[in-house]
């Protein structure tokens, strides 16, 4: 007989097949036996509870009865055809119903025979009854009887269903797989480890998650496997940071030249926060140390990363280093590029812009300026990492909204230079400290938790479609202002599937309620040519219109300080990350700012909690909190293209002090043996060797 593992292709478990192999796959993503096994049930049915017939009402999701099938017939012909048994015990009777597979039915069960029947309990006519119950012979004396204990129930579709694999048949297979793979259940946690945490054992976990006796030996077969999934994530990651300081040497930035202090002394507009100040210092120790710098910053929106970035890229000019800054999409690296050429004033540094758009004649300019040095700080798009664009001495990368970004991409920019530069990576999307923990394990990781000095906190309100003329009227006030307002919509155009205010219409109803000449409006949506984007955007900034109608294109790379309303349309179809991006575009300058939600009246129980927090708070943090409860850590942060969170049973929203206690656990074990090298972790050694060198910060970042 064929030596089976956890590797083994799915077609060859008993009870499988090429067909049943090929609707596992498509449905379940099944394709090995360890797939199955991690295929964990998503509840439990409680068959450890026994009621007696008395007890039972139509309130009962479900119950367990013993008792013996005293009568079976057959009643009504074709359609209303059904076999009816009568079921007795010692409190009284009930009636059993099918309506399918009859004849089968009709020749299993026998009459005078103990049964343990489970189902969820009616009553019609008046009349106590349980339909199509699951039956099992009853055995007076057995310590236990078929599924009497925690009965697990695997998630199943209609497709997996037709070829008999629903909860049922998926539990059949999980038996199957156990005892296939009873002998290869072994440890990988070392067992100090395991002992130190008071963990199950990880064979007895393994059949416990989905055969669990009790709720005790349920609940600590999770938190063994949970312990697993983040313990192997964090180990992964660490090891990668701890390879990363020894592996690459960085560039040491001994000086803190000219350009940054003349920068700090003559051109800041305003005076740096304490948090923007502790993140220079962190940098500047990074640095310093001859290691590379792998460093994520957290800022929430306008509390001043860019001057954080740029004055990093000035200690590499200073240094001798070339620096770029690579943003997502044309408008935000415009945006950068202005910000700084506008700080730096003219001759502290030269800086250039390249995007998709930059015309011929001046990419060669700019890339003869990079090869020969003379350029310091180039800023752009995925045009950075084109073969073309080599630079003389890059030291420093700064890389914006860096979740936007693939693998690869990021990866082309690190090895642009013999040495790898300096990377810092920067977010304007406030990630929950458990996903940090988990996305960014192997990244040094600051936060800017402060907003700059003279900025008042953003107003918002909640209104329903009732309100429009009063928003309206609020809108024509601020505008009266001197101000300026942002109305953005999540679609372009109707939508068949869902009915909302869209662009266009939207349109029609703002130049009925504020017409030329008086009032004046850019458009601006993602389906437009890249120029006329940009024109409609620069006359906003010049202020030569008054309201910016647009989609979430303007979510990021936008700075108006002269902007103070922002009025979000269906403000419920949005997610809070998104709505807070959003709203991040007020409030830039010293006026006070407002964002107003609009909605319909109907709102499920999640919209209204994520209008809700917006109203109630403008922590990005706290946000950050609520979406992760919300969404769950799968759509934050980029972790979809990260590959770097696999969690089956661990859920980052309620395990965090789990994760906190592997983290430290894990931290400790490298602290005391960094190469692995102790007996004791042998098998911690073998683990990494058999996986994918580490996860990479190039991975995840």
């Amino acid at each position: 007989m064929a030596q089976h593992s956890i590797i083994t292709p799915i077609e060859y478990l008993k009870g499988v097949g090429p067909a049943r192999a090929e609707v596992l796959k498509s449905e379940l993503g099944v394709h090995t036996f360890n797939d199955l096994l991690k295929h964990y049930p998503f509840r439990y049915i409680d068959r450890t509870q026994f009621h007696k017939i008395r007890q039972l009402h139509p309130d009962m999701p479900a119950a367990q009865v013993i008792g013996r099938l005293v009568h079976l017939e057959e009643r009504g012909e074709r359609r209303s055809r059904r076999l009816v048994g009568l079921f007795k015990d010692d409190t009284g009777a009930m009636e059993l119903v099918w309506f399918q597979s009859i004849g089968w039915l009709r020749k299993s069960l026998q009459v005078g025979t103990a049964y343990v029947i489970y189902g969820k309990p009616n009553v019609f006519n008046q009349e106590l009854s349980m339909t199509h119950p699951e039956m099992e012979v009853y055995q007076r004396g057995a310590k236990e009887v078929g599924n009497m204990h925690l009965q697990p129930v695997y998630s199943a579709t209609e497709k997996l269903k037709k070829f008999a694999l629903d909860s049922r048949g998926i539990q059949r297979l999980q038996v199957a797989l156990l005892e296939t793979l009873a002998a290869q259940l072994v440890e990988e946690l070392p067992e100090y480890v395991i002992e130190a945490h008071g963990l199950m054992p990880l064979p007895q976990a393994v059949v416990a998650i989905h055969f669990p006796r009790n709720q005790q030996e349920l609940g600590q077969a999770t938190r063994r496997l949970k312990f697993d999934e983040l313990f192997f994530i964090q180990l992964k990651l660490l090891k990668n940071k701890l390879l990363n300081t020894e592996r690459f040497r960085g560039h040491r930035f001994e000086v803190v030249g000219d350009r940054f202090k003349t920068f700090y002394n003559d051109h800041l507009p305003f005076s740096l926060t304490h948090a923007q100040k502790r993140v220079i210092k962190e940098i500047r120790k990074d640095t310093a140390s001859g290691a590379q710098l792998n460093r994520l910053v957290q800022g929430d929106v306008g509390s001043g990363k860019t001057v954080v970035a740029l004055m990093s890229m000035l200690l590499a000019v200073d240094n001798g280093f070339q620096a770029c800054l690579m943003a997502p999409t044309e408008i935000l690296a415009q945006q950068h590029y202005h910000s700084i050429k506008k700080l730096l004033g003219n001759g502290l540094a030269s800086v250039q812009l390249l995007t998709g758009s930059t015309p011929k004649k001046d990419r060669r300019i700019i890339h003869g300026q990079l090869e020969e040095g003379t350029l310091d700080i180039l800023v752009g798009t995925h045009a950075l990492i084109e073969d073309a664009v080599r630079f003389k001495n890059l030291g420093f990368v700064v890389i914006d909204e860096q979740h936007r970004f693939g693998v690869e991409q990021r990866a082309k920019l690190w090895r642009k230079n013999q040495i790898p530069p300096h990377m810092l990576v920067m977010t304007a999307t406030p990630i929950p400290r458990t996903l940090a923990m988990t996305l960014y394990g192997d990244l040094d990781i600051s936060v800017i938790d402060e907003l700059p000095a003279g900025r008042k906190p953003i107003k918002t309100l909640h209104l329903y479609e009732s309100s429009r003329l009063r928003m309206f009227g609020f809108m024509k006030e601020e505008i009266a202002k001197g101000r300026q307002v942002y109305i953005v919509y999540p679609l372009i155009k109707e939508s068949e599937k869902i009915d909302l205010l869209y662009l266009e219409a939207g349109l029609e109803t703002l130049r009925k309620e504020f017409p030329l000449p008086r009032f004046h409006a850019s458009i601006v949506h993602g389906k437009m040519p890249v120029k006329d984007k940009e024109f409609e955007m620069q006359r906003f900034v010049k202020g030569e219109t008054q309201i910016m109608v647009a989609t979430t294109v303007i979510e990021v790379g936008v700075d108006v300080p002269n902007a103070s309303v922002m009025v979000i349309e269906n403000a419920e179809r949005f997610g809070l990350s998104q709505l807070h991006q959003l709203r991040g575009r007020v409030g830039r300058g010293a006026e006070q700012s407002y964002c107003i939600l609009m909605s319909g009246s109907k709102l499920s129980k999640e919209s209204k909690l994520r209008l809700e927090t917006m109203v109630r708070t403008n922590d990005g943090f706290e946000i950050a909190e609520v979406d992760l409860q919300l969404r769950g850590p799968g759509d934050l942060a980029g972790t979809q293209q990260s590959g770097a969170l696999n969690l089956k049973l661990a859920d980052l929203t309620t395990d965090q002090a789990l994760l906190t206690e592997v983290r430290n656990r894990v931290i400790q074990i490298f602290k005391e043996d960094p190469k692995l090298d102790n007996p004791r972790n042998t098998r911690l050694r073998e683990y990494l060797a058999r996986k994918e060198p580490g996860i990479g910060w190039d991975k995840i970042s």
